[in-house]
């Protein structure tokens, strides 16, 4: 499997020839999404779903399908029927050849007066996991981690944790738009000392081998 990194929470996903993206949001390039056979979306804030994007890329390929949460299924299913497929924590399903297991319910916490709307993650081939905007520990191992490393919601002792508690083999830095290359050393040092894993940051566009 090789993964790209894309700006912010999406990534890339590619196997046997075909293309699986997660969260192609706002923050993320206009194309992010362009050319994928199947899109996954976390929940419906802007950073990690644009609707716009979304539907060019669901015009410009006939096949390409979408499986989310009722929140952003319901702004998209209408116009491409049998396309958007909903999905919820335990559920499972195939998508472009790759496996797919859905965890969570809810987003982190913002602010207790700010409320909390729905969130999964996704754990795929039972080996790479992108949590979106929460910090859910699946129910099973995971190799390799896509780190929501610095958002409105966490501090740095959170993520350091999330990562101790997850246990993966390793973790690549997502959601890192707010993130200053100031403070970015200040991350990979922490992290990397106290997680327990491989602390790997790519730049947007960067590719590994999983």
């Amino acid at each position: 499997m090789t993964f790209t990194k894309k700006s912010h929470a999406c990534v890339r996903l590619e196997k046997d020839g075909r293309t699986l993206v997660v969260d192609p949001g706002g923050f993320s390039e206009d194309d992010a999404a362009a050319g994928a056979d199947a899109i996954l979306v976390t929940h419906e804030h802007p950073d990690h779903f644009d609707e716009g994007h979304l539907r060019a890329a669901m015009e410009a390929r006939p096949g390409t399908e979408i499986w989310t949460l009722k929140a952003v299924a319901d702004q998209l299913a209408a116009a491409f029927p049998g396309r958007v497929h909903t999905v919820g924590h335990g559920d499972t399903f195939t998508a472009a050849g790759f496996d797919v297991q859905v965890h969570g319910e809810l987003h982190a916490v913002i602010h207790p007066d700010i409320p909390r709307i729905t969130n999964v993650g996704y754990l795929v081939d039972g080996s790479v996991f992108h949590p979106g905007d929460a910090l859910t520990v699946p129910d099973q191992p995971v190799e390799t981690l896509m780190l929501p490393v610095m958002a409105p919601w966490s501090k740095i002792s959170e993520v350091i944790e999330y990562v101790r508690e997850v246990r993966p083999q390793r973790a690549y830095d997502i959601h890192d738009a707010l993130l200053t290359d100031l403070a970015r050393p200040i991350y990979d040092n922490q992290i990397g000392a106290l997680g327990g894993a491989e602390h790997l940051r790519l730049t947007p566009g960067e590719t590994a081998e999983l």
